[in-house]
């Protein structure tokens, strides 16, 4: 029979309680199961000198995920039934660091749609308490409450009932000092207290009745098993000399080893001197390498550790610790199968993978239990998967069948704790005979300290043939950051011609700063490499008369199909990401659009939206400091991003791209990359208000039609890495300014479109709307065509070909054959500027503009219209 079966077999009929039982008389009574789901162990605690320790816990006595995690969820399934259906929707779960954050997380399951919080040790920067305890018996008092919605334990009449789960319920008061505290703060009519054990005495379970009694609120209690344990007189200094002699024999029989370790080495340096003596040099080295052999402790080679990339998903945190909703629940679910299947190949696919121990790290309990509920689900008969974490709690360790604890690990913390640096163990993993270890923790946890010789990692592998290592990132609350050390948004009139309540401005004034370059010169430092667009501003464009007039007659003809297209993207956002969504504007362009999404919702349904612009620069990404200020100040999920018309695409993927690196970075998870737009003429979107290639007058104008505020600015010189990308008001454009000209008059035709606006939003609710990127299989048609060969000097669709003429050096304008009223001030523009304007067919846009592919300054001439053939 091998080591690892005569140890299941000692397991199957030597209760793990025995040790301890006979030694210091402890008892343990109760019912059938009782025995099955505790055994007994030591500790040095001043408090209380013996351990409970749990079987199916998954803390101290590694166990297969299915039955740790069933054990939870049934318990969770209990409370729903006992509740209702009704109640059980409005229950908050709350479970106890650390042995129970991962058994109270499984009973928030079992309920279903109950989110969920525990209790933790460590502290998190700029989160607010919303409370905290003390718990009697453990050798590390302080619970914080750390939760992201404020709100999250808030009581009054119609306050939620509260789920306490622990592991065990042994005198209630750690249980009683939390339903103390909190219904001082937050009262309610119900708490519900679950463990897996109750092991009260009589009198406690009476002070559990009066203490209900004299708060006036309801207490259940929910247990999968009942007992008691009979402690004999002196027990606590009993167990404490048992533990001191325990260590010292344990102490005493390393310190022999260890002589005998050295004694063995100086014979055999003795034996080799005697063989060189004797002219035996290398035979002298054969015993000296022996000697040397002997003295290394006998256990197999160390194993390598391999990094396992989970792919987390980016919206879920790593746990309760400032809580956990149904719907990360739900996309961790999704999750899980992908996360396992990484596993597995790790572990290396098609072979039969022995014993795998998934071992989770101290409060993180959860994310690696379902981790090893998948990997087992997956594996089924090729591997034993079992289940346990380590912990900070000190447990003497005793190598025999009736003992709970009978191996452990010590290594130093790796978490940069807030109380100082110290030991952490994993019990039972060394001498299990586990083929691999799976090593999960977050990265606030993944340290040189958890690498080091002495560390964990090293811990395992001279017990196991593979160590793998899972790191799941840290979950970040959204109001960490404190909004005092980030800058605040800036708002007209000091900023804008826009009103106040409008639009912040998530943006640095730099208008003092001279920024401003002839469009040539700019030209072909972007062409050449030598400058970006955005670290420079064209010089603003001054409108002739004619063109003047050209735009309010284009906004006398356009406003009510502008409005008709605002409504319809509003109502849109509103039945898709409401009910309170907040509008983030690509600024410039898609900052009149946000600011009449806003008048929208205010003149339909009342609703007073939030509103910012920010910064994204293609090539550079979006503006993070101005993500960081609004994850601190909204919830990133409500955040709709915004701007006026797409035309290739480019800003859509760029957006994508940008948010993805932010959360990869460290950054608040949450945010939704998708683009509302007014017009959709590309099909890069599933968010828009038509996808018709019409002129939007707003696109006419830079930045008179904008609040006065130019493009956005990035310079490194300008902008560090905590500021707001930067922009200029013109303040002295005052006079031209047509901003709430343009407004006033799309406003005015609300009404006259609601209708169409409903008949349109019910049509494209019910449509496939998804991107079909017709426009950027144009463009690269295009760029391949006339010899471009860059989709970047390709700007389709009305309001790109007007940004050409008004910013960059034009080299000709594609005109649709037949495109009328929608293109007359682009016509104009040419004109101004001399360049050709060409009708064509089989074109998806209106119009295309197309900047000068090879630019330099004699590619215009000195009156600064285009030259052709440079």
């Amino acid at each position: 029979m091998s080591e690892r079966a005569r140890r299941e077999e000692a397991v199957d009929v030597v209760w793990s309680g025995n040790w301890v039982a006979e030694r210091l008389g402890v008892a343990l009574e109760g019912d059938g199961e009782l025995q099955e789901l505790l055994g007994l162990a030591l500790r040095r605690n001043p408090k209380r000198a013996h351990l409970l320790v749990s079987n199916v816990l998954g803390k101290h006595v590694p166990q297969h995920p299915s039955v740790v995690y069933g054990a939870g969820y049934g318990l969770g399934e209990r409370v729903r039934a006992l509740l209702g259906a009704r109640d059980a929707r409005r229950a908050v779960v709350l479970g106890y660091a650390e042995t129970a954050t991962g058994l109270g997380h499984a009973v928030a399951d079992g309920l279903r749609d109950a989110p969920y919080l525990h209790s933790t040790r460590r502290p998190v920067a700029g989160v607010a308490q919303a409370g905290g305890f003390e718990e009697a018996h453990s050798h590390a008092t302080s619970h914080l409450l750390l939760p992201e919605d404020p709100e999250l334990l808030a009581g009054g009449p119609d306050a939620s009932v509260l789920v306490l789960v622990d592991d065990e319920f042994s005198t209630g008061n750690t249980v009683l000092n939390t339903i103390r505290a909190l219904h001082e703060l937050h009262p309610r009519e119900r708490y519900v207290i679950v463990a897996l054990v109750d092991m009260r005495s009589a009198g406690d379970r009476d002070r559990l009745t009066s203490f209900a009694a004299e708060i006036g609120a309801r207490v259940d209690l929910v247990t999968r098993s009942t007992g008691t344990v009979t402690l004999p007189e002196g027990v606590l200094e009993r167990g404490q000399a048992l533990v001191a002699a325990q260590e010292a024999e344990q102490a005493g029989r390393a310190e022999q080893a260890e002589q005998a370790e050295e004694a063995g080495r100086a014979e055999q340096a003795e034996e080799a001197g005697r063989a060189e003596e004797a002219g035996r040099g290398e035979q002298a080295e054969q015993v000296e390498q022996a000697g040397r052999a002997a003295a290394e402790p006998r256990t197999t080679a160390s194993a390598p550790v391999t990094r396992v990339d989970l792919d987390w998903p980016a919206a879920v945190p790593d746990g309760g610790r400032h809580g956990f909703t149904p719907a990360h629940r739900a996309a961790l679910e999704a999750a899980l199968p992908d996360m396992a299947q990484r596993i597995a190949g790790a572990l290396g696919v098609g072979a039969r993978h022995g014993r795998v121990l998934v071992l989770g790290f101290e409060e993180l309990m959860y994310a690696p239990l379902r981790l090893g509920t998948a990997l087992e689900a997956l594996l089924g008969a090729d591997a034993e998967v079992r289940y346990s974490t380590t912990t900070r709690s000190p447990v003497l360790a005793v190598d025999d069948p009736g003992y709970a604890i009978r191996t452990r690990l010590v290594f130093p913390a790796h978490d940069d704790p807030a109380d100082g640096p110290g030991d952490r163990y994993a019990y039972n993993v060394a001498g299990a005979g586990f083929d691999a270890v799976l090593a999960v923790v977050d990265s606030i946890a993944d340290t040189t300290e958890l690498h080091a010789p002495d560390g964990l990692l090293a811990r395992l592998a001279a017990h196991t043939g593979q160590v793998l290592l899972a790191v799941v990132p840290s979950y970040t609350p959204h109001h960490t950051l404190e909004p005092a050390v980030l800058p605040e948004p800036l708002r007209g009139p000091d900023f804008s011609s826009y009103a106040p309540e409008d639009v912040g401005w998530l943006l640095q004034d730099l208008s003092d700063t001279e920024l401003e370059a002839p469009t040539e010169e700019r030209e072909e430092a972007i062409q050449s490499g030598g400058a970006h667009y955005a670290e420079s501003l064209p010089v603003e464009y001054q409108p002739s008369a004619a063109y003047q007039a050209l735009f309010t007659a284009a906004l006398d003809t356009s406003a009510a199909r502008i409005a008709r297209a605002v409504g319809t993207v509003t109502e849109t956002v509103l039945a898709e990401r409401g009910p309170r969504p907040v509008l983030v504007s690509l600024a410039r362009a898609g900052t009149p659009v946000g600011v009449l999404m806003r008048h929208w919702a205010r003149h339909r349904h009342g609703l007073d939206l939030p509103h910012y612009a920010i910064s994204i620069v293609r090539g550079r990404g979006i503006d993070a400091t101005a993500l960081r200020w609004l994850a601190a100040h909204h919830d990133p999920a409500d955040v709709v991003f915004v701007d006026g018309w797409t035309g290739k695409g480019a800003i859509t993927r760029e957006l994508a791209a940008a948010v993805e690196e932010f959360e990869a970075s460290g950054g608040p998870a949450g945010f939704d990359p998708e683009i509302a737009v007014l017009a959709d003429p590309g099909g890069c979107v599933r968010t828009y208000g038509t996808r018709e290639d019409f002129l939007i007058p707003s696109a006419c104008l830079n930045s008179t039609v904008s609040g006065l505020i130019s493009r956005t600015v990035l310079r490194a010189d300008l902008v560090g890495p905590d500021d707001f990308h930067g922009a200029k008001f013109y303040r002295e454009l005052a006079e031209s300014d047509v901003s709430g000209d343009f407004l006033a008059a799309v406003t005015a035709r609300f009404d006259e479109v609601a209708g169409h606006v409903d008949a349109d939003t019910k049509e494209l609710l019910a449509a496939d709307r998804a991107p079909t990127w017709e426009g950027w299989a144009a463009v690269e048609r295009i760029s391949e065509e006339y010899g471009i060969h860059d989709v970047n000097l390709v700007k389709p669709g009305v309001g790109e070909t007007t940004r050409v003429l008004l910013r960059r050096v034009p080299w000709k304008i594609l005109a649709k054959r037949g495109a009328g009223a929608d293109l007359q001030h682009i016509r104009l523009l040419a004109e101004q500027r001399g360049v050709p304007v060409e009708e064509v067919d089989d074109l998806p846009y209106s119009c295309v503009g197309l900047i000068h592919p090879r630019f330099t300054r004699g590619a215009t001439g000195a009156d600064g219209k285009a030259v052709q053939g440079a």
